[in-house]
């Protein structure tokens, strides 16, 4: 009976600290998202546009050759980006190059 009660605390307190590190984790998410959207509007305020990283050319000729997985890799190295702002990047530079 004490093994399963021990158990069963251990349970709710991994539990307790998975639900509080979760919670934590988006409110630091929502508040990184907050500090974007403010110093994009600071940066469109003043007129300064970011600059594009070096090498997007290559990724754009990647993609008009259909050579998706490349562009992304290739854009991972150029930028640094995580796989998924890196996928999402490139599939957004290729819906803007067929408008």
């Amino acid at each position: 009976m004490n093994t399963l009660f021990v158990l069963l605390a251990v349970l709710a307190t991994a539990g307790w600290i998975t639900s509080s590190a979760t919670l934590r984790a988006k409110a630091l998410e929502d508040k990184v998202d907050r500090l974007e959207r403010r110093l994009g509007l600071v940066l469109d305020h003043l007129g300064i546009e970011e600059p594009e990283p070096a090498g997007l050319d290559e990724v754009r000729a990647l993609m008009r050759e259909g050579r998706t997985v490349s562009a992304i890799k290739v854009y991972r190295g150029i930028t640094g980006a995580s796989l998924v702002e890196a996928k999402r990047a490139v599939e957004a530079m290729d819906v803007s190059s067929r408008a």
